[in-house]
């Protein structure tokens, strides 16, 4: 029997493995590329030059590999790409990339994307997110691994939200938002830390204690943000060495400041 329903669109070109299934009335362009153990749910429109990987689950009525809704794009030959093991649902929308960036839009693997979430182009979210009903990521956002963005949220183009962040729900994200803080509100504000998380990830006490330390340098002893970068990035912590790079690199790197 046939996985790709008799109703389907499927273009000459698009490459699925054996074993993917596309449910009714969904329409797959030319330049898709579907791995294996992948489901496609009815009236998914995926198009563009698209390449999925193996085990997703989309759910019907997403759109994906669509024109970037962005003004200055002309049609140049840009993509999206999406790892494995991710769970798309209902009327997601996840754009292709543009010129003006890398020209590709990613999602990586083992994430859980929920109901109307939009993806714009040129976005790199990581593994292991969860991306409730409702987030909205502008053009150009990075979300690092194991980050949380709560229903309603909206992440402003160019932002990066860092590692183990949890965001909570309608919140405004604007400026950058170091790795493992808990932050919600508009505007926006640091909470505290996302412990809670970090515990049921296997945080030993040592790592947290690090992590601790770093948010009273950053949030709690009045430095400038320079002062406490530098103040993070003398800590001798090689139990936490890796979550100390983490941060220094994140806020080496951050363009639009950080939330405090």
């Amino acid at each position: 029997m046939s996985l790709i329903h008799p109703t389907a669109l499927v273009a000459a070109g698009a490459e699925l493995a054996a074993d993917v299934t596309v449910g009714p009335y969904a329409v797959i362009g030319a330049q898709v590329r579907i791995g294996a153990g992948t489901s496609v749910g009815a009236h998914c429109v995926i198009e563009g030059d698209t390449t999925i990987g193996a085990n997703n689950r989309i759910f019907q009525f997403a759109s994906l590999g669509a024109a970037p809704q962005d003004k200055k794009y002309a049609g140049e030959p840009t993509r999206l790409v999406i790892g494995d093991g991710n769970t798309i649902r209902e009327f997601c929308t996840f754009n292709l990339g543009t010129a003006q960036d890398k020209g590709v839009t990613t999602i990586g693997n083992d994430n859980w994307i929920m109901a109307y979430v939009h993806i714009a182009h040129d976005c790199v979210v990581g593994d292991h997110t969860i991306l409730a009903n409702n987030a909205t990521l502008a053009g150009h956002v990075r979300v690092d691994d194991w980050a949380i963005i709560g229903g309603l949220t909206g992440v402003h183009q160019f932002t990066q939200v860092g590692a183990h962040v949890m965001a909570g729900f309608a919140s405004h994200i604007s400026q950058d938002v170091p790795p493992f803080m808990m932050v919600d509100g508009n505007p926006l504000a640091v909470r505290g830390l996302n412990l809670e998380g970090l515990r049921r990830r296997g945080f030993a006490p040592e790592r947290l204690a690090a992590i601790k330390q770093m948010h009273r340098l950053l949030y709690r002893q009045g430095l400038t943000l320079d002062a406490a970068r530098a103040a993070i990035a003398a800590l001798d912590m090689p139990e936490a060495a890796e979550d100390v790079a983490r941060m220094s690199a994140f806020l080496g790197q951050s363009t639009r400041g950080i939330a405090r």
